[in-house]
């Protein structure tokens, strides 16, 4: 049965008590105090809970991140969202992603609100430097940019997927367009270990957070990697193997290997620069398994509410306070991290909104003598399902006792009935008070010309193509715009100057030797900015040489920079609009993105 104590926590977990005055720690460690641990936050994309040997899959071999949880805590019920933004919203912030406005994975539906707090934000007021390499996912245009959410250095891309993982071209440093080096996972993992060198000697701790675009495809990965799993046996198969793509399967495992491989660098440079005992470090995945493959039996996948779709692994080693080989079978989420973390390191949780999560220091510490039960809600495109210690209420209504059923084969509905009804009356509240009535597309405009950031990044994935003008694929996040044939097309953003100013104006295109000469404009209001495509570049499309399966997302070409002088925008809401005014080929060009320079 639920008891009274559980609903009164239901309730909290509608209107969280307010943690403004926040005391996760009694004092905020002083800049320079080395006594104040690191943090290392590693999360993985697309990564099932079932993707680990320290889960029991014999497919695949991770040594280094079985050693975070046979070295530190394991928690074997541990959530997170359906899909990458969301997880990410909710670990930055502690609050279920909904409220932060967060409602898709692209075209802007990923941005987390400007009036929310970060965990680089708690962070850095603590006197720690902040640093964030790899997939960002919650908004690219500052200050919804990384480097506008507390912290310090960014090395990566900002928008969701990537189409191509060897040495890519248009990731961002700290907002300035930059070429990649090598493998994306290792190039973001270097880039890291620089970050570790240069504060670990330093007087300040730091907070490293490392989210790898691995294994969410296109499935690339080196000839190492795949090389070791193209012909080992898959021994674990997914509960209805009918449906597994043995490929896939085994490209996404190499992918992990690699994934492994890369933590094992981490944890040698932490142990290099005698960091080991002073820094936490915490790994976990954004979501369910993106595809069917072995996953401990669970039901769902990646965007799937079920258990498959949000159980995620969670080790966190710190030699200090937790015991080696721990394991926590009590529920936790996403939204715990920041209370954890900052209650691990003694800051205090000072933020904007009151968090939904809760520090799980009692459970690390073995302490737990009072902890209370909870439930934990988990929320994706109009389906909600909510998980008690024993239960998961589905979408759809329906009862499964977890603690007998994990893979949810059996309703226990009719035998539960004061318990599905409870948890149905409580889901239903969480989201009339979590869930906003109008969700956000309309209402929140691309933001250029922040007075402290020079870059202003508008890519294919957050424009509206009008006319001819088509994507080269459904999913936004990686795609450019085509089939531009008529002066009548265009590209549009909806754009909100926040301050006036003059910009550089930079576009990057492909066009043929036969459709030279287009008259491209770019223009806000009265002011435009003109100029004509007179240099060929015309690169074939690609990744399909280095993808280990067929992919579903766009391929990719090499964009060429069209330096079109300057535009003073002033400030105000108004549309961004690209036209061609004259097109003497057959098309005016294929492009990728703008890219616009403060210079005054």
């Amino acid at each position: 049965m639920i008891h009274y104590r559980q609903i009164i926590y239901m309730l909290w977990l509608i209107i969280p008590l307010s943690v403004l005055q926040g005391c996760a720690g009694e004092e905020e460690p002083a800049p320079g105090d080395r006594t104040a641990p690191n943090i290392v936050l590693i999360v993985t994309d697309d990564q099932g809970w079932g993707d680990l040997s320290v889960h029991g899959n014999t497919n695949v071999h991770t040594p280094n991140i079985d050693a975070l949880a046979s070295r530190g805590a394991s928690f074997s019920n541990f959530y997170v969202s359906p899909v990458c933004s969301p997880t990410r919203a909710e670990l930055l912030t502690g609050r279920y992603h909904p409220r932060g406005g967060v409602y898709g994975t692209s075209a802007g539906g990923e941005r987390l609100d400007l009036d929310e707090t970060t965990i680089a934000e708690v962070f850095s007021r603590a006197g720690y430097a902040t640093g964030v390499f790899g997939k960002w996912h919650n908004g690219m245009q500052y200050p919804y940019h990384p480097n506008g959410r507390g912290f310090d250095e960014f090395y990566g891309f900002a928008s969701g997927h990537w189409g191509d993982y060897f040495s890519p071209s248009l990731l961002e440093h700290n907002g300035e367009l930059v070429q990649g080096d090598g493998y994306l996972p290792d190039d973001v993992t270097g880039k890291a270990l620089e970050f570790i060198e240069d504060h670990g000697g330093s007087g300040d701790p730091f907070l490293l957070y490392l989210p790898y675009n691995t294994p969410h495809s296109p499935m690339q990965v080196p000839d190492r990697w795949w090389e070791a799993l193209e012909g080992r046996e898959l021994a674990m198969r997914h509960r209805d193997p009918g449906k597994e793509d043995p490929a896939f399967t085994r490209a996404a495992l190499a992918m992990v290997e690699n994934i492994d491989w890369n933590v094992g660098r981490i944890m040698d440079k932490l142990r290099e620069l005698e960091l080991g005992e002073q820094t936490i470090v915490a790994y976990m995945s954004d979501n369910g398994p993106n595809s069917w493959r072995w996953n401990g039996g669970m039901r769902g996948r990646k965007g799937s509410t079920d258990e498959g779709g949000v159980r995620s692994p969670l080790f966190i080693r710190w030699p200090q306070l937790i015991e080696p080989g721990t394991e926590i079978p009590e529920i936790a989420a996403a939204i715990d991290l920041l209370p954890t973390l900052s209650d691990l390191a003694g800051v205090k949780l000072q933020t904007r909104k009151p968090v939904d999560g809760i520090s799980l220091v009692p459970l690390l510490s073995g302490g737990k003598q009072n902890w209370d039960e909870r439930l934990i809600f988990s929320h994706w495109n109009g389906r909600t399902s909510v998980r008690s210690p024993a239960y998961r209420l589905d979408h759809q209504g329906r009862l499964y006792d977890i603690t007998e059923d994990r893979g949810q084969h059996r309703e226990v509905s009719s035998r539960h009935p004061q318990v599905t009804e409870t948890l149905r009356d409580t889901l239903q509240g969480w989201e009339r008070a979590v869930i906003p009535e109008e969700r956000g597309e309309t209402k929140r405009p691309f933001l250029v010309g922040d007075p402290d950031f020079k870059y202003t990044q508008l890519p294919a994935r957050d424009g509206r193509p009008h006319g001819n003008i088509e994507r080269s694929n459904r999913f936004p996040n990686a795609s450019f715009f085509t089939n531009w044939t008529s002066t009548a097309d265009s590209i549009s953003w909806d754009v909100e100057v926040r301050e006036p100013g003059t910009y550089r104006v930079k576009l990057y295109y492909t066009c043929p030797p036969k459709d030279l000469g287009t008259v491209v404009q770019l223009s806000f209001g009265s002011a435009a900015v003109t100029d004509t495509i007179r240099q060929a570049h015309n690169p074939p499309l690609r990744g399909m040489e280095d993808d280990r399966v067929e992919r579903i997302e766009s391929y990719v070409k090499d964009f060429k920079p069209l330096e079109m002088g300057t535009i003073s925008l002033p400030g105000g809401r108004a549309p961004l609009v690209l036209r061609a005014l004259e097109i003497p080929g057959s098309a005016a060009m294929d492009f990728r993105t703008l890219m616009l320079t403060r210079i005054d």
